[in-house]
């Protein structure tokens, strides 16, 4: 008898199995859901970085016909909300897409600040996250917590690192003094690159005469800028965000602080910032950038330009772009929209992006991308960390015109 009960219940688990299965075939529409900052100070990286990667996705998987599911194309469908640069508000929209409007897959917010937020949230209903504007020291603790979490744009150590090993060189070639003037935004961003900051300066031997913090929002950056220029520091770094980045160039070009290094946060690699300063980008270092002889990259940056009418940012937007084709890749290879699956096939599979190949490890890239670059020749190129392909630094700073 039990033998039999056996049998039945393998029978009865096995049609289940199979009617689940031709129910995610007979899906006529894959819904995407993503909530992330229309307005608000975040909207500017989130217009710039992750919506149009977003969209541009999705209307290339449409155009072919829809996701490959199971050999089924299948279309999809976007659901989408302003979570207003407000982590509650993040929180709760993220919550109504999975709860109310039932999403097959969910797409990140922009900045890190946000991305904590809404960590519990992806983790607590098992949907990958697949975070590329957001850099925390945390990253390798969140995996174990969320194994579902992905930390695409690496730790705030490996950024700072990188940026110590450039400015150590410098410094041994007599280009630089060690003193270095510091400002970073009071969010998780600046938070977390700030403290490894601190750190690796010191480390490094190099001294930290000036260190400010200032609040999100914050419009007049003079009295900042004054008190940097007046340190005497030949290297700047402000960890900002892209408001911020903006006013602390245009206060510098007012006061005229070229410093022999300056390196400013997200915004940088923005198509808005050579637009707005011209020439005066020269010598700028930021996150992120390019390799020149990247030809997938290249035509990634035509497919956006053609579709958005400006370029991406050269920072997280390659990065973005690839994990959504990490994405696609996963749900073509397990052959439905099985989160657990996808997030296991992301976890241990290698990837064809416009990066190249692509094997995380850890939940996060290895050598996949430039930690630190700077704008040489009208081209946002990658200068740090020391390994094949990288440009020469150059230095100093240009006056400002």
């Amino acid at each position: 008898m039990r033998s039999m009960l056996r049998g039945v219940a393998a029978l009865a688990l096995s049609v289940a199995l199979g009617l689940a299965a031709q129910a995610a075939l007979a899906q006529d529409k894959i819904k995407v859901g993503w909530a992330i900052s229309k307005t608000g100070p975040n909207a500017g990286g989130a217009n710039i970085t992750q919506i149009p990667n977003y969209l541009l996705w999705v209307k290339e998987v449409n155009d072919k016909g829809g996701l490959l599911v199971g050999g089924k194309r299948i279309p999809l469908e976007v659901i989408e909300y302003d979570d207003r640069s407000n982590s509650e508000e993040a929180v709760r929209a993220v919550e109504r897409l999975i709860t109310q409007d039932k999403v097959d897959l969910l797409f990140p917010p922009w900045g890190t600040g946000l991305n904590l937020a809404v960590g519990p949230v992806f983790n607590k209903y098992g949907y990958p996250q697949l975070a590329f504007s957001a850099v925390t020291d945390r990253a390798p603790e969140l995996v174990k917590r969320w194994p579902n979490s992905f930390w695409l744009l690496g730790t705030s150590k490996q950024y700072v690192d990188a940026l110590v090993e450039l400015l150590t060189k410098m410094r041994g070639e007599g280009k630089i003094n060690a003193n270095v003037a510091m400002l970073s935004i009071a969010d998780g961003f600046g938070i977390d690159l700030s403290k490894a900051a601190r750190e690796g300066f010191e480390k490094a031997g190099f001294k930290l005469i000036y260190d400010k913090s200032y609040p999100i929002g914050t419009q007049d950056m003079a009295p900042l800028v004054g008190e940097a220029q007046r340190s005497g520091a030949d290297t700047f770094v402000a960890f900002s965000y892209p408001p911020d980045t903006v006013a602390l160039s245009d206060q510098s070009k007012i006061a005229n602080y070229a410093p022999k290094v300056m390196f400013l946060g997200v915004g940088v690699g923005f198509p808005l910032y050579p637009q707005k300063y011209g020439a005066n980008t020269e010598g700028i270092l930021s996150l992120g950038g390019w390799s020149a002889d990247n030809a997938a990259t290249a035509e990634y940056r035509k497919k956006h330009v053609a579709m958005h009418g400006r370029d991406p940012d050269y920072w997280g937007s390659q990065v973005g772009y690839s994990s959504l084709q990490m994405l696609e890749q996963s749900i073509e290879r397990v052959g439905k929209i099985d989160r657990a699956a996808i997030i296991k096939e992301l976890q241990t599979g290698t990837f064809d992006t416009v990066l190249g190949k692509m094997k995380l490890v850890d939940n996060m890239p290895k050598d996949a991308y430039w930690f630190i670059g700077q704008w040489q020749n009208g081209f946002f190129t990658g200068v740090a960390p020391q390994r094949p392909g990288v440009a020469a630094v150059k230095l100093p700073k240009a006056p400002w015109q």
